[in-house]
């Protein structure tokens, strides 16, 4: 029995400071209902929709595009009301800009056929209307260029497939099931699966040969590349390893696998074919990646100089207009900083809103955002504005309604999120998990410490659309994003108004390895 009530109390003990917290978590019902009157009813949703999308247009970084998405953000921020806004140099660029001008591709035999396709970024363009046959790579080591030698001047090659078209039975939309969700809720620090080592080397390279061949068909005289987007069954986009002041690349295309794979068998039963291809780029010097931000200052004379970021990257591929990557986060985020402005809020911290360039190229705008205000990239180094930082939220998980947040492994937030989630469980926002999630400029706070955190979200269609020409105003759930910047707003609300910055995650004394490989603290 003794043991028992010793048990019961250091579980009470262990808990005490979690519940603590919780109940310090004073939620002011009353503003979260405004916010929700005021996001639901009269919502901008759609209206920023349209204009980062269609009006815009594709945003690749350092384009024409960028620049005007750009543009187009930092009036929109002044004309909400929005204080401090500019747009803000941040980290070096050395690919510079480039922009497609025109794409047209097609086979002439053994028969015509008009093919989708979208060109790789970066790379060059062709000299006029190119009319040649084409010609399927085999290259599985550098050794193998030597038979290509004086066969592929003013040809069309023709690059391996690195996929095989596969049946899919899922459907193409799809949202959280109550089984997911509560595998997430579950996990524990201990449980959480990390990503399985892979072959480094065999990825180098890879990388290599293929680097290897571009600068052979470079040199023999290439008219064109032409690539499979892989599992996708849509051109995809991606950009080459150019940088600024190098002779222009071979221009290249990719095709949808369908296309793609209809060439390979042809060739590989005898038949001749031939293709008509036309494609113009333009580089420019545009060496910086930018960043545009606005805020709401806040008014404690204590807090004030606090920061409670919210952002999103607001460059996107050249394919499609970057919808749902990631107009779709940039979107939530002007419209959670309008609602709180329209509502006349008065924040005790600072509130301030980034929209980030550079992230599909390795989170340059963010990552700079850091080296400039928060952290040296070299010695780690703490900067001034580092004990400023209160909490960063971020989306870019596609169109789809947030269902909860990623702690990040930070354990200490989760009776403060729990709280903050409580007045959105009947609009199915509820689950907090320690996981973690990757890929996108939360990763750039997270790593030195700071509380950053992604709402987990249903996919709907993001891999249908991701990173493809069906990145579009067509794959936004408008009823999603409003949800979406509801949260938003209660969440950068709460951060402003606490008394306390959310709890950063305890320093960690890193783990050293012996040369016998065992751990030791």
């Amino acid at each position: 029995m003794k043991l028992k009530k010793i048990a019961t109390t250091i579980i009470l003990l262990f808990l005490l400071p979690l519940w603590l917290v919780s109940q310090s978590e004073n939620v002011d019902l009353s503003m979260i209902y405004k916010i929700k009157q005021e996001g639901l009813k009269n919502s901008s949703i759609e209206d920023l929709a349209f204009w980062l999308t269609d009006f815009v247009g594709p945003r690749l970084t350092a384009s024409t595009g960028y620049n005007r998405g750009n543009e187009w953000a930092k009036k929109k921020m002044e004309e909400f009301g929005f204080q401090n806004v500019r747009i803000e140099a941040s980290k070096d660029f050395s690919q510079g800009g480039w922009d497609n001008l025109k794409t047209y591709a097609a086979l002439t035999a053994p028969y015509y056929a008009n093919f989708a396709c979208n060109p790789v970024a970066w790379t060059g363009s062709t000299n006029g209307l190119v009319k040649s046959g084409v010609i399927l790579l085999d290259v599985k080591a550098e050794g193998d260029l030597d038979k290509y030698k004086g066969k592929v001047a003013g040809k069309i090659v023709l690059m391996p497939s690195i996929a095989t078209y596969e049946v899919s039975y899922e459907p193409l939309a799809n949202r959280l099931t109550d089984v997911q969700l509560k595998d997430l809720l579950m996990a524990s620090s201990a449980n959480i699966i990390r990503r399985p080592p892979f072959d480094r080397d065999a990825m180098m390279a890879q990388r290599a040969l293929r680097l290897k061949i571009t600068e052979f068909l470079k040199s023999e005289g290439a008219a064109v590349i032409l690539n499979s987007s892989g599992t996708f069954n849509v051109p995809r986009s991606n950009g080459s390893s150019y940088k600024s002041g190098d002779k222009e690349p071979v221009a290249e295309l990719n095709l949808p696998i369908e296309d793609h794979g209809r060439m390979v068998r042809l060739l590989q039963h005898n038949i001749a074919v031939e293709m008509e291809i036309d494609i113009q780029n333009k580089f420019f010097n545009s060496p910086v990646v930018y960043n545009v931000i606005g805020e709401i200052p806040g008014t404690d004379k204590n807090l004030k100089n606090e920061i409670v970021l919210l952002g999103a990257h607001i460059d996107s591929w050249n394919g499609g207009t970057g919808a749902a990557d990631n107009a779709s986060g940039c979107i939530v985020m002007l419209e959670a900083l309008r609602i709180l402005k329209n509502l006349d809020i008065a924040p005790r911290r600072t509130i301030r809103v980034a929209l980030w360039g550079g992230e599909e190229q390795g989170l340059f705008g963010s990552s700079g955002y850091v080296e400039k205000y928060l952290a040296d990239p070299e010695t780690k180094e703490h900067k001034p504005d580092y004990d400023k930082f209160a909490a960063y939220f971020n989306m870019d998980n596609g169109s789809g309604k947030y269902r909860g947040i990623y702690l990040q492994e930070n354990e200490l937030v989760r009776p403060i999120f729990e709280e903050w989630l409580k007045p959105f469980e009947d609009m199915g926002c509820s689950t907090v998990t320690i996981k973690n999630t990757s890929g996108t400029d939360h990763l750039s706070f997270d790593r030195i410490g700071l509380p950053a955190f992604q709402f987990i979200q249903d996919e709907i269609e993001y891999g249908r659309g991701y990173h493809t020409v069906m990145d579009t105003y067509e794959r936004l759930v408008m009823a999603d994003l409003k949800q979406n910047a509801v949260i938003t707003a209660s969440f950068v609300y709460n951060a402003a108004m606490r008394n306390a910055k959310l709890p950063y995650k305890p320093v960690m004394k890193p783990r050293q390895i012996t040369d016998q490989g065992s751990r030791m603290q």
